[in-house]
């Protein structure tokens, strides 16, 4: 199979591709606001409001010189003149925004919050409603077939106590520890306070008090969302002892709901790709490869059968990417739904918490416990989930854009997968994107992230970082700085034209399927949307995949014999709509009969 266009390949391509952005649609253009007057006499400084002499050398000493070798960055071309009269009144006029730079912002989140909804799109059910699947009582298996069994069989066995919670958090500690040479997925092993927890939850359940389907549960959680007293280290080298006093909300949440932390999994160093301050992860059923990034933990933990389920995040890709590699399910909710208070800051803007799973009802299970808003992230919405696993498809408008179904993004398992759904009475509904510069949404993502992790860059900690190659943290933070304050803004125009486009196109169907890796669905990171991956067929590869470029003018290794493996689609659905999205899921789930799978080795 030929190689096909990974998630950091685009991430690369778009850090600076900002070109041909900034021009004004028609219709546009409007009268500017009198930015030149002046506060207080009228000669100090536009933006510190302070009379007479504006702020003083703030900011660095520049020169016309530095100028001129600037501009090819920033795309503009000054006479000598111009040159000459920037470095003079730099200080006057820019050198405020460099004022007090050392001062403590913490987690202080901009004062611009991303909102996704446009008027009069969006899908909110009218209350939350959760039906489960039809239940045909029957014996628990072994271990070895517990391993892999789904949350919402493993949920109905706890409830009716013919399963202990201790059983399974034994079971999962057990083969997270066996396993865990050959993955290398955990960072931090929740032994002690686990088996406690299982104990109590045990306990609670022969009293008759059950909490819902995650009650008694074990799961492990991406290690970028605090848990209070066990260490947090986001994958990177200079916070491998952080230690935080208090829980995330999502962790928080899950524990209300009875499930049992067990590992804190591996991800990217700072969420990005699958190598960590310990080394890479694994994908299960490709061990030479890595499991993708950055949830690289999440996904290779549950395929392999170590967790019942796991917590993951998404800024752009890091469910999406692993879930398609290790052949698990994932569930990116509509920005806002989930709050991320907790949880590592990359992007403010397009960072999103969800969960990764062995079946689409197990996704809608953990969704609905970690559900709704809350008042410490400021992009956190009021939101309603409804699902019902019993729901038929048919009748049901599924988007395909033929232009996506061939490429280096694309495999045969697409069209087969929509083949499946029409035969369960879905009608195709034939879409048309326009061509954008897609890419160009990165410079957000990176600008935020630099912003985020400054003090790395700065003080030159980001050499501790295990990677230090050109598509990795030191150098994208780096390369960042010099995204102009203009382009970030015609690149966020552009954001809310691109979820223009993507509302007007899912204004025709219910739910859009495709490749999962290409530019156009990934961009619905940015527009806010949800994406559910499911597992739909088989695929050979004959050469390792990687998140990583390979060096300039190489290739990634071959093998020889190519490697089948599994392959995931994307459903994509209306903002607030992931229980419909769940449905065409479960439905496909159901056609194409992948559950079963496990990889060779770990079963």
């Amino acid at each position: 199979m030929a190689e096909r266009k990974s998630r950091r390949r685009f991430l690369a391509e778009g850090a600076l591709a900002l070109a041909g952005v900034a021009g004004a649609g028609p219709g546009s253009a409007r009268a500017a606001p009198d930015a030149g007057t002046r506060p207080g006499s009228g000669t100090g400084s536009i933006f510190s409001g302070t009379p007479g002499e504006g702020a003083g050398p703030a900011g660095p000493a520049i020169t016309a010189e530095d100028f001129a070798h600037a501009e090819r960055l920033m795309r503009v071309r000054m006479t000598e003149e111009q040159r000459a009269l920037a470095a003079d009144s730099w200080n006057l006029n820019i050198g405020p925004f460099f004022a007090r730079r050392d001062f403590p912002l913490g987690n202080e989140s901009p004062a611009q919050v991303w909102n996704p909804v446009l008027r009069g799109t969006g899908r909110m059910p009218k209350k939350n409603r959760v039906v489960r699947s039809t239940w045909t009582p029957r014996k628990p298996p072994g271990d070895e077939e517990l391993a892999f069994t789904p949350v919402h069989l493993l949920a109905r066995w706890v409830h009716s106590r013919q399963v202990s919670s201790v059983r399974l958090t034994e079971l999962a500690l057990a083969r997270l520890e066996r396993y865990q040479p050959q993955l290398n997925c955990t960072i931090t092993l929740v032994r002690e306070e686990a088996l406690a927890e299982a104990e109590a939850v045990d306990h609670e359940i022969a009293r008759g008090k059950y909490r819902g389907p995650l009650h008694g549960i074990p799961f492990g959680a991406k290690d970028l969302l605090d848990t209070a007293g066990v260490r947090t280290t986001w994958g990177a080298e200079p916070f491998r002892n952080r230690v935080p006093k208090e829980d995330a909300t999502v962790i928080a949440r899950l524990r209300a709901a009875g499930a049992v932390l067990v590992a804190k999994l591996s991800l990217g160093a700072l969420a990005l790709n699958d190598v960590w301050f310990g080394g890479r992860t694994s994908n299960p059923w490709f061990l030479e490869e890595g499991s993708g990034g950055s949830s690289a933990g999440s996904g290779a933990a549950v395929s392999a059968g170590l967790v019942p389920f796991a917590m993951g995040s998404e800024t752009f890709g890091s469910i999406v990417d692993p879930c398609m590699r290790c052949g698990t399910t994932g569930l990116r909710p509509t920005f806002g739904r989930v709050p991320r208070t907790g949880a590592m800051t990359l992007s403010w803007s397009h960072d999103k918490l969800g969960p990764i799973t062995r079946s689409v009802e197990d996704t809608a299970l953990v969704l609905a416990a970690i559900s709704g808003p809350d008042p410490a992230d400021l992009s956190s919405l009021p939101s309603r989930f409804a699902f019902d696993a019993t729901r038929s498809v048919k009748g049901l408008k599924l988007g395909v854009v033929p232009a996506w179904m061939t490429g280096p993004a694309a495999s045969e398992v697409e069209p087969a997968a929509v083949k499946a759904l029409e035969q369960l009475g879905m009608k195709r509904v034939d879409l048309t994107f326009p061509d954008l510069p897609w890419a160009a949404l990165q410079s957000l993502v990176l600008a935020d992230a630099a912003a985020s992790f400054e003090r790395l860059t700065l003080s030159g900690e980001d050499g501790q970082l295990r990677m230090q190659v050109r598509d990795a943290w030191p150098n994208l933070f780096r390369q960042s700085r010099f995204i102009s304050a203009v382009d970030y803004v015609q690149a966020d125009r552009l954001r809310r034209h691109i979820a223009k486009v993507w509302a007007e196109q899912l204004a025709k169907v219910d739910v859009l399927l495709s490749p999962s890796l290409r530019d156009e669905p990934l961009a619905t990171n940015s527009t806010g949307h949800p994406c559910l991956v499911v597992p739909a067929g088989w695929v050979m590869v004959d050469r390792i995949r990687s998140d990583w470029l390979p060096p300039p003018g190489q290739q990634h290794p071959p093998v020889s014999p190519p490697r089948k493996v599994p392959y995931g689609v994307s459903l994509i659905g209306h903002l607030w709509d992931e229980g419909t999205v769940c449905s065409v899921g479960l439905a496909l789930e159901g056609a194409v009969k992948m559950t079963d799978a496990h990889p060779p080795g770990f079963a």
